[in-house]
């Protein structure tokens, strides 16, 4: 369970990323810090999500639903 709130926490922690470089890039302000920066750390955090999840499958912590055939 500890695992699944780990990950819905990174989540949406990509999505307020991704709603972060959106703000700067629609205020285009040349003295803030830059959109890639906020860009930079969403893909970061998707490649930890990528692990943790293949890790958990790994480790039999989660497992994955049944073939629907």
């Amino acid at each position: 369970m500890l695992v699944k709130l780990i990950l819905i926490a990174l989540l949406l922690f990509i999505v307020f990323n991704l709603f972060r470089a959106l703000w700067l890039m629609l205020k285009n302000d040349p003295d803030k810090v830059s959109m890639s920066k906020y860009l930079g750390r969403r893909v970061l955090f998707s490649a930890i999500v990528m692990a943790l999840l293949i890790l958990a499958l790994a480790m039999g912590w989660i497992s994955p639903h049944q073939r629907p055939y």
